[in-house]
C-alpha cells in the first residue's frame, strides 16, 4: 500500500511564503487615516496595532466601516485605538491552517495574528488559509488518484 506525502502547512510556513515579509504594523496613537493607507498601499484588509513593543490590537477595513463610516466620524481626527479591535484571538507558529480556519470560521474573523511565545511573527488572513487548503487538497487528490491508478 503506497503512503501519501502530503502534509499540511504550519502557520509560520505560510507566513515564510507570503510576498509581504516585513511585520506590518501601526501605532495605537497614529490616526485611522495613516492604517488606511498602508492597508491600501499593501492590498491587505488589516494591521497589527502596537504600542511601543507591544500588541494592542488589530485593525481592519470592518472596523473602519462599522466605527467611521457608519458613525459618521472622521479617519484624519480619529485615533487607531478608538476603533481597533482590542480583545485579539492569536494563533502559533506551529498551528496548522486548519486550525486558524476553523477558529476564524467560528468567531467570524478574517484575520489573526501568529505568535511564537511572546513574538508576533506575522498575521494570517482567511484567504491566505483558504489558498492553503485548496493547494493542500488538490495536491491529495493528485496523490490519490494516483494511488488508484497504481
Amino acid at each position: 500500500m503506497k503512503k501519501t506525502n502530503t502534509k499540511t502547512k504550519t502557520l509560520l510556513e505560510i507566513i515564510n511564503e507570503k510576498d509581504i515579509k516585513e511585520l506590518l504594523t501601526v501605532g495605537a496613537e497614529e490616526s485611522v487615516v495613516n492604517a488606511l493607507t498602508v492597508m491600501a498601499k499593501y492590498k491587505i484588509g488589516a494591521l497589527i496595532v502596537m504600542n511601543k513593543s507591544n500588541m494592542v490590537g488589530v485593525i481592519s477595513e470592518r472596523d473602519y466601516a462599522r466605527e467611521i463610516i457608519l458613525e459618521g466620524k472622521s479617519s484624519k481626527d480619529t485615533k487607531v485605538e478608538e476603533i481597533m479591535t482590542k480583545k485579539v484571538l492569536t494563533l502559533s507558529a506551529g498551528d496548522k491552517f486548519e486550525k486558524g480556519l476553523e477558529i476564524m470560521t467560528q468567531k467570524r474573523i478574517r484575520h489573526m495574528p501568529v505568535m511564537d511565545g511572546k513574538k508576533i511573527l506575522g498575521m494570517v488572513s482567511q484567504g491566505d488559509l483558504v489558498k492553503e487548503m485548496i493547494a493542500y487538497q488538490k495536491e491529495l487528490i493528485k496523490e490519490l488518484e494516483a494511488f488508484v491508478y497504481w
